[in-house]
């Protein structure tokens, strides 16, 4: 494709996405456009850009051509245009712009959005203070695509954090929220059963009543289901085993209760695990419920460590205004495209698409043609 008019036609609907963030900068002086800004570091990062140095670099390198179908007509802006805007736009905005516009992508597994939650702090944002901005995002099972994220209140923690994001998502009808043992609180289990969505919750000692009245029960004569899985020379057992939860187990909407078993070994050395599950939906079977428990460290595997390790955010310097946030917000949706354009190695598909703008370019004009009718 050679032509600078198709792309920039084909690519209006990004545009119009990211011109539903307010530019915070003040006008006079302001030269390029916030949505261009946008929309440059989003194809930058998708091409492995870590820092505003590189995205700064990437836009110098992409082309007239290209940088006219993002919205940067004029031409490609220094670092520090991207240091500044970065720092002052709204992240809250930013988040809910990309995570409507991911919504629709998320595979459904067994006909019901399957959506894992959970945290993590970009370390390398550390202020002088100590403290670090610390992330809850949303992860669709399966495909790898980050529907939503919040930022924890310096002074609270995750778990009401997780009550936020819910709030962020205009539609859970259905959906089926996996969250760990830390979340597993009543006011959260009453925040998802009041979206009409269901949960499966860990249940460790945090829960210590409900932890103990679940180990009580007489398991040993419950049938079983085990899968093995191997890898990196470990080789795992998981044994669940599922009933219906008894009436005296006071928490809200549980329909089912499972004992899970982690059998790990690993250079001849075994493990075992042993945690409760418990859940609102009433016809998922144990293999079924294992399956979810299991695909819920996807967030872990497939977002977190990638933004570690690919992208190396705990090793970031960005640590001024809201652009740490934002930067993850990013990566995140980097990650999240890639995932949809079929990419597993996500470091490879930045090498990828480094090499040549036009595929970063291709990647989101398709993106953007059928992403383009979400709603923010």
């Amino acid at each position: 494709m050679t032509s600078s008019l198709m792309p920039a036609a084909r690519c209006q609907h990004l545009l119009d996405l990211l011109a539903q963030v307010p530019d915070p900068r003040k006008k006079r002086g302001r030269r390029h456009a916030l949505a261009g800004l946008l929309a440059v570091g989003i194809a930058a990062v998708i091409a492995g850009s870590r820092s505003f140095a590189a995205i700064g670099q990437w836009a110098g390198d992409a082309g007239p051509g290209v940088l006219a179908a993002l919205g940067a007509d004029r031409g490609p802006a220094e670092e520090s245009t991207y240091r500044r805007a970065f720092a002052l736009v709204s992240a809250d905005v930013l988040d809910r712009v990309l995570g409507a516009w991911l919504w629709t992508r998320a595979v459904r597994a067994g006909g019901r959005l399957v959506i894992a939650i959970d945290g993590k702090t970009v370390r390398g944002a550390k202020s002088k203070s100590g403290k670090a901005p610390h992330l809850v995002a949303a992860l669709a099972h399966g495909v790898g695509v980050v529907l939503g994220q919040v930022a924890v209140d310096e002074k609270s923690n995750e778990i009401p954090a997780v009550r936020e994001l819910l709030k962020a998502f205009a539609d859970l009808a259905g959906a089926i929220l996996t969250i760990d043992a830390m979340h597993t609180q009543h006011d959260t289990a009453n925040a998802i059963l009041a979206r009409q969505a269901d949960y499966v919750m860990t249940v460790k000692a945090n829960m210590p009543t409900l932890y103990r009245q679940l180990k009580q029960l007489p398991w040993t004569g419950v049938p079983s289901f085990s899968s093995v899985s191997t890898d990196h020379g470990r080789r795992a057992r998981r044994t669940i085993k599922a009933v219906l939860a008894p009436a005296w187990i006071e928490f809200e909407g549980a329909a089912q209760v499972a004992q899970l078993r982690r059998t790990v070994t690993k250079n001849g050395k075994k493990t075992v695990e042993v945690v409760y599950l418990i859940t609102s939906v009433r016809d998922a079977d144990p293999p079924v419920l294992a399956a979810w428990v299991r695909s819920h460290w996807e967030i872990e595997n497939r977002l977190h460590w990638v933004r570690d390790v690919t992208y190396l955010e705990d090793k970031s310097l960005i640590r001024t205004g809201n652009a740490p946030r934002v930067m993850a917000s990013l990566r995140s949706l980097a990650i999240s495209l890639l995932r949809l354009d079929g990419h597993d190695n996500i470091a490879a598909a930045n090498r990828r698409h480094l090499r040549d703008p036009q595929r970063t370019l291709t990647l989101l004009q398709a993106a953007g043609t059928r992403l383009c009718r979400v709603p923010a």
